[in-house]
């Protein structure tokens, strides 16, 4: 491999490294709205839906638990342990509501809590990134 094409190459790895806290701020202040926004589908209907009755378990709960740990992954608030919490939440989802329709995510509608389970735990080992209240 040429030299310059090494040197460009190192120089597009630094540049995009010294960027990476604010990518991942953004991404976590997304994937924290996006998770949010299930439980505003629960509870109010918002944007779209039909609100389940109050106190209703598992779904009203979830709901509850979905939109406090999302405005708090949002903010970056205690983001490992909402993070975790989250995580398990959604580990917990996949195995009740999903799995025994099939062993494949593809197969048994449970990709996006398999995703949202494995976001959160990344989130729980490297952290907030850049733009958060709290830097823990």
């Amino acid at each position: 491999m040429p030299t310059s094409t090494v040197r460009s190459t190192s120089a597009l790895d630094a540049r995009l490294t010294s960027n990476s806290g604010v990518a991942l701020g953004i991404f976590r202040i997304l994937v924290g709205l996006m998770f949010a926004m299930h439980g505003t589908a629960k509870l109010f209907a918002f944007p779209s839906g039909t609100p389940v009755a109050f106190g209703t378990w598992p779904a009203w709960w979830a709901g509850v638990l979905e939109i406090v740990l999302g405005l708090l992954i949002t903010v970056g608030l205690v983001t490992r342990v909402a993070a975790f919490v989250a995580s398990g939440m959604m580990a917990v989802a996949y195995f009740w509501r999903h799995f025994p329709d099939g062993f494949w995510p593809i197969d048994n509608g449970g990709e996006s809590a398999v995703l949202y389970c494995f976001i959160f735990l990344l989130l729980v080992f490297i952290g907030p990134g850049s733009l958060a209240v709290s830097r823990r």
